[in-house]
């Protein structure tokens, strides 16, 4: 029996899957990622609600109403919003004609009858279920709450211990530790710090838990699902040799998503920068701003850039970081992304109704949270290496794929990335933000297949696009920024001598999304809210 990541108190249902998916990649079984087929319909009832032209509760098979026909006519309507009371199958009509709209594999949604499910069964369903290179090719459709997500997007808050667990295996013998933590938090108060090992949550063993209450039992303990729960976690510190028990209370935790930046002085007297840098939130471009500004002033010439457990976020922030590495001599009038929408819109955003532009390195702040329209600081390098692992994704992967397409040379340095070149424009309807594939994200040079992730080019049994690098293991027994730790002394290894340490095995092509096994406990999965691996784009 596998760990699954908890949801929040609040998700709705039907988020359980992909959470369960994008979390912890547990096995197809458990659902999420398509692997097991659609779900069962769950019928609703009659209904007298307006519905598309036709019959079987105003479904007609192939015809399809524009969405705005069924836009914010809610079964619960929400007090001073806007929307109008409506049903289940008004929202589910709304869906059905939103994803044929703007769907990227619009053609291989399977069109069935609304009036049959409930409205988070009906979005499941409403993807493709085809297989490429036996993964599922939409392992990425999720929802949220939105009042969840507007939170979450700006303020970065979220309830925890402040702690980012890895999952190093998920089935027995199973192993879990920290990979970073928040400052101030109960996890930092508590003194937890990378590389310490949970042994036992509430008195359950963790390694060998095999009921279903006491896997339940780790779940609750490891990921709260609201505030103010007390758990009692047995950890082994980095380093130590006896393990000691700590008492922790989840609360509203705000991320910081840029920490240990850094300069590091070679024997040769030139200097490195190193960033760490795990979400693409808005708080993130004002950090990002000050550390680059950092770096700058203390003269690096090069850049160690940490996004081993960047699952992405918001593309805007991606492009205005690949701006500040590379500065305005390869980026100027070039493109930093350019969105692929379905063959019914070649010419039009039809989010935004604009035509297709490319999106730029943005060389000014937008605004997320440093000063609308400042310009952005520079280091003006020509190459840089990421450090990356199986939960770099999507607006992560952009930053890769974005500098390599306009000559920036980019030396990939752990493992393999999650492989998600896909992109949305979230949509809220009736209180819950939906995330449905609308468009594939290409280069400058129109290169965006990376369906298996990029990996470094001495990865053993590489699925991905293989890119100049080492493959290296995580290293939990040294802090981030060590200049010790396994991944950044092989960039400054490589940087010196042009060489790696020996491949590691298990560091390929595990991927986010495939079962943890003994071949991956050199890597593991940073568990995230879904929309924390994507590649999110706003409307002007």
């Amino acid at each position: 029996m596998t760990i699954k990541h908890r949801p929040r108190a609040g998700l709705v249902q039907g988020i359980t899957r992909s959470w369960a998916w994008l979390a912890l990649a547990v096995a197809a079984a458990c659902g999420g990622g398509g692997g097991d087929g659609p779900p069962a319909p769950q019928p609703q009832g009659p209904s007298n609600a307006p519905g598309a032209p036709g019959t079987n509760g105003g479904w007609s098979p192939g015809l399809f109403l524009p969405s705005a026909s069924f836009a914010g006519q809610c079964a619960a309507p929400r007090p001073g919003t806007g929307d109008l009371q409506g049903s289940v199958l008004t929202e589910n009509n709304w869906l059905r004609s939103w994803s044929n709209e703007l769907y990227l594999w619009y053609d291989e949604i399977e069109d069935r009858n609304p009036a049959l499910y409930s409205t988070p069964q009906y979005f499941d369903l409403l993807k493709t279920f085809q297989l490429v290179n036996g993964k599922p090719k939409d392992r990425f459709h999720f929802m949220l709450p939105t009042e969840e997500w507007e939170r979450f997007t700006q303020s970065g808050s979220d309830t925890s211990y402040g702690v980012q667990w890895v999952i190093v295996r998920n089935d027995p013998p199973r192993r879990v530790v920290a990979g970073y933590t928040q400052p101030q938090s109960p996890a930092a108060n508590a003194g937890i710090e990378r590389g310490a090992e949970v042994l036992e949550v509430d008195g359950v063993d963790l390694a060998t838990a095999i009921t279903p209450a006491e896997v339940d039992a780790l779940n609750r303990g490891l990921f709260p699902a609201a505030p103010g729960e007390t758990h009692r976690l047995l950890i082994r510190d980095r380093d130590a040799q006896a393990p000691r028990e700590v008492e922790l209370t989840s609360a509203v935790v705000t991320t910081v998503p840029v920490q240990d930046v850094k300069t590091v002085t070679t024997a040769t007297g030139e200097r490195v920068g190193y960033l760490h840098f795990t979400d693409h939130i808005a708080i993130a471009e004002r950090l990002l701003v000050e550390a680059v500004t950092t770096l700058h002033d203390e003269g690096v010439t090069d850049l160690v850039l940490d996004l081993r457990y960047n699952g992405g976020g918001l593309l805007a922030i991606a492009s205005e970081l690949a701006f500040m590495i590379a500065g305005p001599g390869p980026t100027a009038g070039r493109a930093f992304e350019l969105s692929r929408f379905n063959d019914k819109h070649t010419a039009t955003n039809p989010v935004t109704g604009l035509p297709l532009a490319p999106t730029p390195f943005f060389d000014r702040a937008i605004g997320f949270s440093a000063v609308p329209g400042a310009p952005l600081p520079t280091l003006n390098l020509s190459r840089v290496y990421v450090i990356t692992g199986a939960t770099t994704c999507s607006a992560s992967e952009s930053i890769i794929n974005g500098l390599r397409g306009v000559g920036v040379e980019v030396i990939q340095i752990g493992g393999t990335t999650c492989g998600k070149p896909y992109g949305y424009y979230p949509r809220d309807n009736c209180g819950t933000t939906y995330f449905s594939i609308q468009l594939q994200a290409v280069n400058e040079q129109g290169f965006g297949d990376y369906q298996d992730g990029f990996s470094p080019q001495n990865t053993l049994g590489a699925d991905g696009v293989l890119l100049p690098g080492c493959s290296v293991a995580d290293d939990f027994s040294k802090a981030l920024g060590d200049p010790e730790e396994a991944r950044f002394a092989a960039a400054l290894d490589h940087r010196a001598s042009g060489t790696c340490p020996a491949p590691a095995a298990g560091v390929g092509p595990s991927g986010l999304f495939k079962p943890l096994d003994a071949a991956s406990v050199v890597d593991g999965v940073a568990p995230k809210s879904p929309w924390l691996e994507s590649r999110i784009l706003v409307e002007p």
